[in-house]
């Protein structure tokens, strides 16, 4: 039966209630008369237990929030729910980043089927596994997990609004990619094969390559680098990372800097790169053609064998092969080159600007004067 419990630093009574497996919870029920706090107590419990209907459950919860609060309880349709949150989203991450996010509520709600109009109440545990392993067959182990990751947000934060009761989402595991050192992993360039691939690039290819070696920032971001944030004069360059909007200051390796002193001058607004600027502009955003046209240089060298046109019956949502090899090598090539110069790990994620938010509070120590030594470390191309 249904309790209460007052702790010393709280004015409401918390009520302790059990679901229906026995598990106890304990909620605040936003009261400090004792008589009324216990009948918002009970019917916690009734809802946990899901006592009766699941209709009329709701119904006589609805009806008792309104007759002791003065106001109706938040309702909502999954699809309406998940389409507000997915609103929320567009102003608080990238637009890459907001295109999954928006992708992944899409394959959701497809998912749910007729489903993804009812109660959002009426989501169950088994609703999100079975996308879950849905998206596992179509994808890779670390990309259903992103997407399951999207859906729990969007669930903890009904739960948050107070439109779920329960989470659903809560108790949903990650899956183990127990074949993860089997699968292909990109890896390092060496000097010898960026060597093949810079002589067979054009002048802004080849600008691309060495901004990638000696800044480690990924190709959209490259391609959107504008003159205004190079500083020539103090070696410096400061830019956005699209993909986790954190800006970074990066000091200009030796080689570097005088390629940047080769390049025709241009206003400030302009990008460094102007082909690659405006195929990613063109492209909404994506860099996927840019990736593309990495490729071809890849095959042209000799280290990627040319992709056939013929069908391999994965459909256009299939899993894809990871190839070893990409422009994204080319930061795992900065990281390698440092570390092997001897360069701390903590100069190292700073330098190539790392992912984690935690992380990035962990090298707030690293100094202007280190990241100048880590970047003249790194060789000629």
């Amino acid at each position: 039966m249904a309790s209460l419990i007052k702790q010393a630093n709280c004015r409401y009574w918390i009520a302790a209630f059990r679901d229906a497996s026995g598990k106890q919870h304990r909620c605040s029920t936003r009261e400090t008369v004792r008589t009324r706090a216990l009948a918002v107590a009970h019917q916690y419990e009734r809802a946990a237990k899901g006592e009766g209907n699941r209709v009329h459950v709701r119904e006589a919860f609805t009806r008792f929030y309104r007759e002791h609060y003065g106001t109706d309880i938040a309702l909502s349709t999954t699809r309406a729910y998940f389409g507000r949150w997915l609103a929320g989203r567009k102003a608080e991450i990238a637009h890459t980043s907001y295109a999954r996010y928006e992708r992944t509520v899409s394959r959701f709600l497809d998912s749910l089927g007729y489903g993804a109009d009812q109660d959002l109440n009426e989501l169950t545990k088994n609703d999100i596994e079975r996308f879950r392993d849905v998206r596992l067959e179509k994808t890779t182990p670390a990309s259903a997990n992103v997407e399951l990751k999207i859906v729990r947000m969007a669930c903890r934060a009904a739960r948050l609004e107070g439109y779920l009761w329960q989470d659903p989402a809560e108790k949903v595991k990650l899956i183990k990619d127990r074949n993860h050192h089997e699968r292909t992993q990109r890896r390092a360039f060496t000097m010898k094969e960026l060597r093949k691939i810079f002589v067979l690039a054009d002048p802004e290819w080849q600008s691309l390559i060495l901004f990638g070696l000696y800044t480690g920032q990924r190709l959209g971001d490259l391609a959107c680098l504008t003159w205004s944030e190079i500083n020539q004069e103090r070696g410096e360059i400061r830019l956005i990372q699209r993909k986790t909007l954190k800006p970074i200051l990066l000091p200009m390796a030796p080689a570097l800097a005088e390629h940047i002193a080769t390049l025709p001058l241009a206003p400030a607004s302009s990008p460094v790169h102007p082909r690659s600027f405006a195929i990613l502009h063109n492209q909404g955003g994506r860099a996927a053609a840019l990736s593309n046209q990495f490729s071809e240089l890849l095959v042209a060298s000799g280290l990627r064998a040319p992709r056939t046109h013929q069908g391999q019956g994965i459909g256009r949502d299939g899993r894809r092969k990871v190839e070893e090899l990409s422009f994204h090598s080319l930061r795992h090539t900065a990281v390698s080159l440092l570390k092997d110069a001897g360069i701390p790990d903590a100069v190292v994620m700073a330098l190539v600007g790392h992912e984690s938010a935690a992380m990035s509070q962990r090298y707030t120590h690293v100094g202007k004067e280190a990241l100048s030594k880590a970047a003249a470390s790194l060789p000629l191309l």
